[in-house]
């Protein structure tokens, strides 16, 4: 009797493993499933105006602060001076000011239809925080799904890190520099309706060799 008592107790335990391994495998199976109905069935958030979807913060800067640290450049192969800054100065303010705003100015249309929502980068801390060759990695490489453009293909090196330093230095900016980002951008009429005056073409200084 006791032999059947014990096979039969074996037995039922058997069949709650292989019920939870069943019940496990189900489990897993139905994952992929599931995220793919999410994504092809119209739910997930694509619109900028949706909120974020689960974790999408935490995994995406994860991700981002990763890539960085293991790709930045360590030094800087330009000075930060006058001239640096005059030049990033109005290449900000081509290239940049649309989305990142300037002293003083209000945000425009462009920046507040964007998501994620670019940040401010000559007022308040901005990335001043940050070494100049993490902003560099930025201003190279851009975000994927951000509206964050890589400008590689389109400035040349010397270029990228003047905008660089100037972002990275944005709370100690000569006042020559803030003049340059406070004066009204080319062809854009200014605040009385009158014409604005045309600034002066920005730098045109030789490429550097990629920093290593």
């Amino acid at each position: 009797m006791r032999i059947v008592v014990l096979n039969c107790k074996n037995l039922v335990t058997e069949g709650l493993i292989v019920k939870f391994i069943v019940g496990l495998l189900l489990g897993l199976a139905l994952v992929p499933v599931g995220a793919y109905l999410y994504f092809t069935g119209g739910s997930a958030p694509v619109a900028t105006t949706d909120a974020d979807m689960p974790f999408e913060k935490f995994f995406v800067k994860k991700a981002q602060h990763a890539r960085i640290d293991k790709e930045m450049p360590k030094t800087v192969p330009i000075q930060p001076n006058e001239a640096s800054y005059l030049a990033g100065a109005e290449l900000y303010k081509q290239h940049c000011a649309v989305c990142h705003g300037l002293p003083l100015t209000p945000k425009t249309a462009v920046a507040a239809g964007m998501y994620p929502n670019p940040p401010a980068l000559l007022e308040g801390k901005g990335v001043t925080d940050d070494s100049p060759g993490e902003s560099y990695w930025k201003i190279f490489n851009g975000f994927r799904l951000t509206g964050m453009p890589g400008f590689s293909k389109s400035l040349t090196e010397t270029q990228m890190w003047q905008i660089a330093l100037l972002v990275a230095n944005a709370d100690k900016l000569p006042p020559s520099a803030k003049a340059v980002l406070v004066a009204p951008a080319p062809n854009v009429p200014a605040a009385s309706g009158t014409p604005a005056p045309m600034n002066p073409p920005a730098s045109t200084s030789p490429a550097l060799p990629p920093p290593k």
